[in-house]
Formats: C-alpha cells, structure tokens, sequence
C-alpha cells in the first residue's frame, strides 16, 4: 500500500490531473464525494465517459437544505441563499440528461441528510484499490484558483478494504437514492425570494455564475 501527497493551484496542475485520471483508470466502481453539484468540464467529461464505459457510478451530494449556504425560507432572502438552490438545477440537468443509467443503477445519485447538520464531504474511491482524500471541492474555483492538497491511496492488495467499505456504508446511511430527476424540486417549489432572483437571470448568466462561484 502507498500513500502519496498531491498538492496543486491553478489549471493543469497535477492533482487536477490526478483527480482526472484517477476517474479515468475507474473500470467496475466509482464513488465519488462533494458538497457542491458543481463540477469542473474536464471532471464531468470523465464521469460521462465512465459511464459508458460501464462503471458504476455513485455520487454523494448534499441535500440542498444540509448545504453550508442554505438558509430557513422563513428568513430574509440573501443572494447567497440561491446558491443552493443553484446547485440543484445543476444537479436535476445532470440527472435528466442521465435518466437512463440511473433507472438502470449504472448512475445512483444519493442525496444526504441529517437533521441540521451540513454536508462538507469530498473524496474519490475507486475499483476498491483507490481513495483520494482531499479538501478539493471538485468545483471550477478549487481546479482553477484555490491551492488544494490532498493524498491518494494506492491499495492493490486490499488491506484498507474494510474501514473503507465501513466508511462508505457509515455515508450512505444517511442518504436517499434520487431514482428520477423529476423528484429533485424546481423554480415553481422554490421560496419566493429564491424564485424573483433566478427569474431575473437568464440560463446563461446561471451557468456563468455557477462556473465562478463556490
């Protein structure tokens, strides 16, 4: 088993390349961890290309409510507080686009909550060899501005299986699978404040600030 430190900052560094590769090598299960539905071209065009590939692809995401930016719809509308919401719509296009790997369990979608705690989760796990442990968000501004550090895992033997296996099951405890898009909520459910601030936004300007933001 080895353990090898990445450390990277800015496009093209090498823990953004690792992460690529990292899902890329993915060949029977790939598990992967964020707090943010927000995920960078390079690493969704690497999902998508696992799972044609056949992989099993499960992601663990946080409910929208248990995001570190959501705030009670009973209190004053903030900016802030749609991006939440935001991440959904990405999530929910994500999943329609993928409706047919997810009704066939290729793709499983697992929304996390519990109580009133937030979800800050990041990792990868990989063919029950790879985990990549890390504080990248797996977001555009971790792969393009933030310093991110992380250590990857190497376990060809399998000696890590277990609290590893314990891990992942301890995470989906909590979890509910999303089985169609359509169960993920849209403007018309969202809170009134939340609803005035995405309609003054085009689709384009949505997908811009989606690609600038946390």
């Amino acid at each position: 088993m080895r353990v090898i430190p990445l450390l990277g900052v800015g496009p093209r560094n090498n823990l953004n390349r690792a992460i690529c590769d990292l899902i890329a090598s993915s060949k029977i299960q790939l598990t992967i961890c964020t707090p943010y539905f927000n995920l960078p071209v390079a690493v969704t065009r690497e999902i998508n290309r696992a799972l044609k590939r056949g992989v099993q692809v499960d992601i663990i995401i946080g409910d929208k409510t248990a995001n570190d930016f959501f705030i009670d719809p009973d209190e004053p509308f903030k900016v802030i507080s749609a991006l939440p919401y935001l991440y959904e719509i990405s999530l929910r296009r994500f999943a329609h686009k993928h409706q047919k790997a997810i009704a066939q369990h290729r793709l499983n979608v697992h929304l996390w909550k519990h109580g009133d705690n937030t979800f800050h989760l990041k990792g990868i796990w990989v063919d029950q060899r790879y985990t990549l442990l890390t504080g990248n968000n797996l977001n555009p501004r971790a792969f393009n501005l933030d310093l991110e550090n992380a250590l990857l895992i190497d376990d060809p033997k399998g000696q890590w299986s277990e609290p590893r296996e314990a891990e992942i099951a301890h995470l989906m405890r909590n979890t509910q699978r999303v089985n169609q898009y359509d169960e993920l909520d849209t403007l018309a459910n969202y809170p009134e404040g939340v609803r005035k601030f995405l309609k003054r936004v085009s689709r384009v300007r949505v997908e811009r600030l989606l690609y600038r933001i946390l």
